[in-house]
């Protein structure tokens, strides 16, 4: 017999924090809080910083934007999308994103299936290991 789920309920900032530098994400649920069905985190990049570089994945991204302006990848095109701007990237498309702008920029980040919060440590070395730089369009 499961245990049935619990609600979860932030305040502003909650969750549970992985400061990457310039980048930090802070997730919000994920795995037995969804029961493994999405993951929830909010991603924040400090002015002119690169995100984490053109990739895909088999699962869809949902990006929503909650402050500033976030520069997208999708497939082979940048899009800019400023705050309240939704992204969907299906599952395979390249994408990446990155704050061409001055000012602090977020997003609150959907994927489905959830279990993506597991990966954050290695994640985080990574970043740790190729800190963000400068977008080539802010240079």
């Amino acid at each position: 017999m499961t245990m049935p789920r619990q609600p979860v309920v932030l305040p502003p900032g909650g969750g549970r924090s992985y400061p990457m530098g310039r980048i930090s994400a802070l997730f919000k649920a994920d795995g037995d809080e969804s029961a493994n069905q999405y993951s929830i985190s909010e991603w924040w990049l400090e002015g002119r910083s690169t995100g984490p570089g053109p990739h895909s994945h088999p699962e869809d991204d949902v990006f929503y934007v909650l402050e500033g302006t976030m520069s997208f990848l999708v497939g082979d095109r940048w899009v800019d999308a400023p705050a309240g701007s939704f992204v969907l990237v299906p599952g395979g498309v390249t994408h990446d994103f990155e704050n061409r702008t001055a000012n602090r920029c977020g997003v609150l980040n959907f994927s489905t299936p959830g279990g993506f919060e597991p990966a954050m440590p290695g994640i985080s070395d990574w970043f740790q290991e190729h800190p963000p730089g400068v977008p080539p369009a802010c240079t």
